[in-house]
């Protein structure tokens, strides 16, 4: 990198602070400019230091993190990284972080889990590389349930199954994609690069919204028409085997990541063969990418999200590149295309 990438720690704890702000240090690309105990002296940090990236604490006191975070989005975009406990309630305002416009997340460490912070560094100057855009809540937001349902009342899937993968920027984009599905969706699977425990809420605030039932996948789970499965962060990968089931595998990390996209699209693969839609969602790197093309090589249709649309266009790029995606669009075109391309009365 050019220049150092600046932070900003924000967090009511003085050693999570000074926790935060060891691990950051010791990249030497990195340079902690500044740290703030809540939301107020984070705003005057913010407009002295000008940092380039923000570490932000979930509950804090004199303003709710979450709170401050939809300020920033309003006001000032800047790269926000979100480091929160594995509380039930800490990891569902961090799904909710994310959506306002957090570019990540990372989880504080815990018995079991002492080097969490070790990511945290490659996270911060993935988020000071990304493009960040104002929050704006308008009626292009996701869809309600409802509305989904009411749209789609004709559609009949033809049994095809959809595979979706999504890293950095992937929480937004999921949940505009899968708002736009009916009730009696293609059966339909993911992996989404989160820390474990988060993808629990993630499944369970997409199931709130959305028309289909969303769960996080189980082994040996049947996949059905109707249902999505989120594939659970750990130690384990998310394969579908030839009889149609969710299969959780414990492996190695592959492109870095456990679970991996391109394990769940190679499964789909072999498994699948044509029978498929592939879809590559925004994120840094490129898991996904062999994946995809084996699936494309199978006679399966694929999609790549679109530059202007993404968060980081890393995955969906590589893929792009290497041949994987037939046809890119913007985040906002892939849910009717992919309902499209599944209905049995679908027009060639």
């Amino acid at each position: 990198m050019t220049k150092k990438v600046k932070v900003l720690v924000v967090d009511d704890s003085p050693t999570m602070r000074g926790l935060i702000a060891t691990a950051l240090t010791k990249d030497p690309d990195i340079e902690v400019v500044g740290q703030a105990e809540d939301p107020i002296q984070a705003r005057q940090a913010i407009k002295a230091l000008n940092p380039d990236v923000v570490t932000l604490d979930v509950e804090m006191p004199n303003m709710n993190g979450l709170e401050f975070l939809e300020k920033i989005m309003r006001l000032r975009p800047m790269p926000v990284v979100m480091v929160s406990t594995l509380t039930g309630r800490g990891a569902d305002e961090t799904i909710q972080a994310l959506e306002i416009g957090a570019i990540d997340c990372i989880e504080k460490p815990r018995p079991g889990n002492e080097h969490s912070f070790e990511e945290l560094p490659y996270k911060v100057k993935i988020a000071a590389s990304v493009r960040v855009r104002p929050l704006v809540r308008s009626e292009s937001t996701p869809r309600t349930a409802q509305s989904t349902r009411a749209e789609h009342e004709s559609y009949v899937s033809d049994g095809r199954i959809v595979a979706i993968g999504a890293s950095t920027g992937g929480v937004e984009a999921l949940m505009q994609v899968l708002s736009g599905f009916p009730e009696n969706c293609p059966p339909t699977v993911i992996t989404q690069h989160m820390p474990p425990t988060f993808t629990k809420s993630f499944a369970n605030r997409l199931d709130r919204m959305c028309a289909p039932k969303v769960q996080e996948a189980t082994d040996r789970a049947k996949i059905m028409p109707g249902n999505i499965y989120l594939a659970p962060g750990g130690t384990e990968h998310l394969e579908i085997t030839a009889d149609l089931r969710c299969r959780l595998k414990s492996g190695e990390r592959v492109n870095g990541h456990c679970p991996s996209v391109d394990v769940l699209f190679d499964s789909v693969s072999r498994s699948c063969k044509g029978n498929a839609i592939g879809v590559i969602l925004t994120g840094m790197g490129k898991d996904g990418a062999a994946g995809l093309l084996s699936m494309r090589k199978a006679g399966a249709k694929t999609f790549g999200q679109s530059e202007a649309s993404c968060v980081v266009y890393g995955m969906p790029k590589v893929a792009f590149e290497i041949g994987a995606v037939e046809k890119q669009l913007p985040l906002d075109r892939l849910a009717p295309a992919i309902i499209s391309e599944t209905a049995t009365n679908k027009k060639h």
